[in-house]
């Protein structure tokens, strides 16, 4: 039953220990901790200007922190180089805001192009693979098409098959409802929850969409800009009722907040 499935949830798959995240000079975040767990839909959310995807973009490599550690499987992506380094990209599959596909490709070479960078598989073997992918979320019907040719809310499927190319242990998505209007976005949602629910896969995302969060986390941190830090972290349920602090209660309950977030 259920039980079973929560207890699941144990493994740690990304541990963020004393983090500092700084820009310009400008610190972020200061010094702030948490943890993913394997099979686990775990939001990161705020305000704009809080730093969440500031936060992402260094969880996946892209930026070196101020100080602290990012360890994805128990190694410190931080200061891993070469071999290393590359083995732990290879593990983490991301679908940047607004999806980022190549508009002269087919959906089939978009999705082929993470196998054909860390792969040496023959062509039939990436283009089999490629086609599963897109066909995992629905778009097995155009596979040869074009990005412009299709809906927004398909480019963002299309971008999250080929960021399953590698069948990473994390899928990263930021925003991935940005632009999409409600019925477009909640089937999003359902794609994320049958993946997550189907396939085991564990996700990072970054939001501040209200309704999206509530349908699909099994939790969230809270990053607040002016606190620089995660000010609430637990299922968004628990938050909406028990949390101390007023900022993220209004949140929860969709109360018009001071600071305009």
């Amino acid at each position: 039953g259920i039980m079973q499935i929560d207890a699941s949830k144990t493994e740690v798959v990304i541990r963020v220990a004393d983090f500092t995240a700084a820009y310009d000079g400008e610190v972020l975040m200061e010094n702030i901790s948490f943890e993913v767990r394997r099979g686990e839909v775990f939001v990161i959310l705020g305000g704009s200007g809080c730093g969440k995807s500031t936060l992402m973009k260094h969880m996946i490599g892209l930026y070196k922190p101020a100080a602290g550690r990012i360890l994805i499987n128990g190694r410190d992506i931080t200061c891993a180089v070469g071999a290393e380094r590359r083995e732990i990209l290879s593990c983490l599959g991301v679908m940047y805001q607004g999806g980022a596909l190549f508009g002269s490709m087919t959906l089939l070479e978009n999705v082929r192009l993470p196998l054909e960078e860390f792969t040496a598989l023959p062509p039939e073997a990436m283009n089999g693979i490629a086609a599963m992918k897109l066909s995992l979320v629905g778009l097995g019907g155009a596979l040869h098409q074009i990005p412009a040719e299709i809906s927004g809310g398909m480019q963002k499927r299309a971008a999250i098959a080929r960021a399953m190319a590698l069948d990473p242990d994390v899928l990263f998505l930021d925003e991935p409802s940005a632009g999409l209007d409600p019925i477009t976005s909640a089937g999003l949602d359902r794609l994320v929850l049958s993946l997550s629910r189907n396939l085991g896969m564990t996700f990072v995302i970054v939001s501040h969409e209200l309704p999206s969060i509530e349908a699909i986390a099994d939790r969230v941190i809270m990053l607040d800009r002016r606190a620089r830090k995660i000010v609430a972290s637990g299922k968004p349920a628990d938050l909406r009722r028990d949390s101390e602090n007023a900022w993220v209660r209004q949140f929860f309950s969709r109360q018009p907040s001071p600071d305009g977030l």
